[in-house]
């Protein structure tokens, strides 16, 4: 006990010739995981590719409602988390994506397309498991406003920090981050030395490094910014977002048109060779 209290009030003097001590920075980023009831085998091994992705990321159970989303706040609470990512599945498969910095906001409500896991994609690449990622973003991030903010909340979502938990201090993967078609593009490298002694492939290219893809690869169509998390004003509203209900309504009502359009065809047909009248044969007469 007498060596404990020395320490401590030796730790609080100073002399002159010391230098003050500060204190390691530590980052406080924790993202909380989980999907609701529902989802399919590949929207689970996405979420468990992007798990494996986040060390300091932590997975919760599912999630038994989908209208009252503000338990989400106190579930990433009593977690220690400040962001979430949920995964909300619709009619078993429609895949919708959460993206919230709890407990204030902003949350950003994607439509998740083009899943492709690891499993399924049997890519080459390979990195170490915790090891943190180089995030790569498009240039058109700073072209509007809702894109600029979607990459700070990519940032702070995605980025492992030196020092976060189950992370390793160096980068060996990249994660890019595209936009086209007015969606994400989401795709996942490997970062490889080109030999032992980096040996230099094209001329133009003195890095001697190459890029592998690893997976997982998804799309993620943004429908809506809300200013607080899982609610409150709307900050930006995608005008071009069709939900994919309607879209399979519209293709449903084309194939009930064009059936429509056949059997009428069909019946008309049939109405005409009932009505028609076939003419005489002349030998006929001649076997009577």
């Amino acid at each position: 006990m007498a060596t404990v209290f020395k320490a401590k009030s030796n730790s609080g003097r100073s002399n002159k010739g010391d230098t003050p001590k500060t204190e390691p920075i530590r980052n406080r980023q924790r993202v909380l995981i989980l999907s609701s009831r529902g989802v399919s085998s590949r929207h689970r091994h996405l979420m468990n590719d992007i798990q494996a992705m986040l060390p300091h990321s932590k997975k919760d159970s599912k999630l038994d409602t989908k209208s009252n989303l503000d338990l989400l706040n106190e579930l990433a609470e009593l977690n220690n988390c400040n962001n979430i990512l949920f995964f909300e599945a619709r009619r078993h498969e429609d895949l919708y994506l959460w993206m919230s910095r709890a407990p204030n906001g902003p949350s950003v409500k994607f439509h998740v397309q083009n899943v492709h896991t690891m499993d399924e994609l049997k890519l080459t690449g390979n990195c170490l498991k915790g090891s943190r990622p180089i995030l790569s973003f498009d240039a058109n991030f700073d072209e509007k406003a809702h894109l600029r903010l979607l990459k700070e909340m990519f940032t702070q979502t995605f980025g492992v920090s030196r020092g976060a938990r189950r992370s390793k201090p160096f980068f060996d993967h990249v994660l890019s981050f595209t936009v086209a078609d007015n969606r994400i593009w989401i795709r996942n490298f490997q970062i490889i030395e080109n030999g032992a002694a980096k040996v230099v492939i094209d001329e133009e290219d003195k890095s001697g490094m190459s890029l592998v893809e690893i997976g997982p690869r998804f799309v993620l169509n943004p429908i809506r910014i809300f200013e607080g998390s899982f609610g409150g004003p709307t900050v930006y509203q995608n005008p071009d977002f069709i939900s994919p209900s309607t879209v399979r309504a519209a293709i449903n009502a084309n194939r009930a048109m064009r059936y429509n359009t056949r059997a009428d065809a069909q019946l008309l047909r049939k109405e005409k060779l009932r009505g028609a009248k076939l003419p005489e044969d002349p030998l006929n007469k001649v076997f009577e």
